[in-house]
């Protein structure tokens, strides 16, 4: 029984963190082509960028759901800490992810007058729920405090994350599409990878001087020399994604999957960093693991439904994208 006093939190606590991380790769990649849409060059692009996303966006949420349920039955002590906290930006996001799931069903059958109030709609829905995002993220690094330079991290944060999703909505885009469209979206690539460096350098240099206990983990002999690869590996994968999206030569030779997958890579890699930056936390200085979890009972239990959902979901996403994988076509529900 001790062992599993011990072990289950922190199997709880790497579900939820795949589950996350699922969620921003996933989910990411359809904001950020959202975010995409106004600098498509017709009305066809638009319907085609929607289209490539479209039978996708309800299986990538799936993540989040699991992530906060998994945060609310597993450990109910810092669920009640975190959403308190964060009330606001949580709303924000609802809010954005509503009015762009209304606006993605209403553009399907709204006509030539309406049509353009709902694609703007559906971009507006995007950037707010990235950026609400954004905030919530650096709140939680910097253990919610509310001074001047907190907030400033927390506002950094808010901008770097839609970034990224652009990045990783453009690299979608040059997997799923071709022509014109496609050498676009190797473009836009290009253009979000300057402020997708800058934000993740930035955040890189931030998070040790905003909380001591980070700075301590990071810089502290020999844990710093064994940590090096990290920030290593993502200097390599961003100048990777500098290269290639200034080659079309590339993508038509068939690796335009390259820029997907570098971006992919930095979030696996910042997630690991964040991973080890608040262990044993679940929220900084504050809750550890075994703290903020529930009775070892209820563990047991929610393991069991964990054992049957987590699969299912993992099927269900690989299912999906097995069976609309390949170029995007136009997306129709009928006449």
């Amino acid at each position: 029984m001790e062992f599993l006093n011990t072990a289950l939190p922190l199997v709880f606590m790497a579900v939820m963190g795949l589950s996350m991380l699922a969620y921003v790769i996933l989910d990411g990649y359809d904001l950020g082509v959202g975010m995409l849409l106004p600098r498509a060059a017709s009305d066809a692009e638009k319907d085609l960028m929607v289209a490539s996303i479209g039978p996708f966006w309800d299986a990538n949420e799936t993540w989040l759901v699991l992530g906060v349920g998994i945060l609310l039955i597993a450990f109910p002590f810092a669920h009640g800490l975190i959403l308190t906290a964060l009330y606001l930006p949580i709303a924000v996001m609802l809010f954005g992810l509503t009015m762009r799931g209304v606006a993605f069903d209403f553009r399907m059958k709204a006509g030539d007058a309406k049509k353009p109030f709902w694609n703007r709609m559906f971009v507006l829905g995007s950037f707010v729920a990235a950026a609400a995002q954004g905030w919530m993220l650096g709140s939680y690094i910097t253990s919610f405090r509310t001074d001047v330079l907190t907030l400033a991290f927390n506002a950094l944060i808010a901008l770097t994350v839609p970034a990224t999703y652009v990045l990783l909505g453009a690299g979608w885009l040059i997997m799923k599409t071709d022509g014109d469209l496609q050498a676009r979206a190797l473009r836009w690539a290009r253009h979000a990878t300057i402020p997708f460096a800058i934000g993740i350098a930035a955040i890189s240099i931030a998070t040790p001087l905003v909380s001591e206990t980070i700075f301590n983990k990071w810089f502290r002999l020999p844990d710093f020399f064994a940590l090096l690869p990290i920030p290593l590996i993502t200097f390599a994968a961003v100048l990777t994604l500098w290269h290639v999206t200034a080659r079309q030569r590339i993508v038509d030779a068939g690796y335009g999957w390259i820029v997907f997958a570098a971006t992919v890579l930095v979030l696996l890699l910042a997630t690991l960093g964040l991973a080890f930056s608040i262990y044993p936390y679940i929220v900084i200085d504050r809750l550890n693991v075994w703290e903020a979890a529930s009775a070892t009972s209820s563990l047991i239990i929610i393991a069991v439904g964990t054992a049957i959902t987590l699969p299912a979901i993992i099927g269900y996403t690989i299912f999906v994208y097995r069976i609309f994988w390949g170029k995007a076509r136009d997306l129709s529900y009928g006449a």
